[in-house]
């Protein structure tokens, strides 16, 4: 098998016609020698037949039933043969210099782990969770109680700036193959949203910086798997992540009457959530 330079995994459920808006803008790209693996996770609206018939060259994984992201993305692992890995959403539209600008970057920076490049929203407005704090207490409780994102979405540094950061979102993460199987690739316990603040504090925990470079963009239609599923597990989904998380990483570091105060401002967000999606 010849080893290509990138592999890009692309975790789809039931978004069939943005998906193949992704792949048209990723096989449009010729400066790079990259694959596509698309790991369907048991999608029941024709992705897995458009893939087949309209992108034959795409690897196409079958995982028969909704495994969630991390599962999803962990499910092509045996499949990548590259030095270099993009998990890329189904919900995306790459410009053609993202993959060998970010990729560049990566190769000229031996220090830095991860890199995404700046995410727009239809609108144009930068999609905030593209570079974000690591929830820590204080973060965490300034933004439950004060409203308060300065921190958690880096508003104080500019958006055009190159910049480390603690979490880069899942939508674009850029990283080296050799650290994926160093930090063991995604924490399966997360099934939808929190892998990707994971995977960025284990890729930190070995040494290695993360970087925000805006000088290249993709587009991010957004939430778009969320609203093919239109659950109450999906909007609370991330409540969820954010005290597995907690547990898992911060909660040996604090004392127990801090965690246990964030805990309890976790639950009050969890039931606002789910009283706000039955009442819609």
């Amino acid at each position: 098998m010849n080893k290509t330079e990138l592999s890009v995994i692309i975790v789809s459920f039931n978004t069939k016609d943005i998906l193949k808006k992704c792949l048209e803008s990723l096989i449009k790209i010729r400066d790079l020698d990259f694959e596509i693996i698309v790991s369907d996770n048991g999608s029941s609206d024709g992705s897995v037949e458009m893939v087949s018939s309209e992108f034959g060259k795409v690897k196409l994984i079958e995982n028969g039933k909704n495994l969630g992201f991390a599962k999803g993305n962990n499910a092509a692992r045996k499949y990548v043969k590259s030095d270099y890995v993009l998990f890329l959403n189904s919900d995306t539209v790459v410009n053609r210099s993202a993959l060998v600008k970010t990729v560049d970057y990566l190769k000229t920076h031996d220090d830095v782990g991860s890199v995404t490049c700046k995410i727009v929203l239809p609108s144009g407005q930068l999609d905030r969770d593209t570079r974000r704090r690591f929830p820590t207490p204080l973060v965490s409780l300034k933004r439950l109680f004060l409203g308060s994102v300065r921190d958690y979405w880096y508003l104080d540094i500019a958006s055009t700036k190159i910049h480390e950061v603690d979490v880069i979102q899942g939508a674009f993460h850029l990283t080296r193959k050799k650290i994926l199987d160093e930090v063991d690739w995604f924490d399966e316990d997360y099934f939808l949203d929190g892998e990707d603040i994971d995977l960025c504090w284990k890729i930190k925990q070995v040494g290695y910086k993360i970087v925000y470079y805006p000088k290249v963009s993709i587009i991010h239609i957004k939430k778009a798997s969320k609203e093919a599923q239109k659950s109450s597990f999906a909007v609370t989904s991330g409540i969820k992540a954010m005290e597995i998380f907690y547990r898992k990483r911060l909660w040996s570091r604090y004392p127990f009457f801090i965690n246990y105060l964030v805990i309890f401002g976790i639950k009050i967000l969890f039931v606002v959530r789910l009283i706000k999606f039955y009442l819609r």
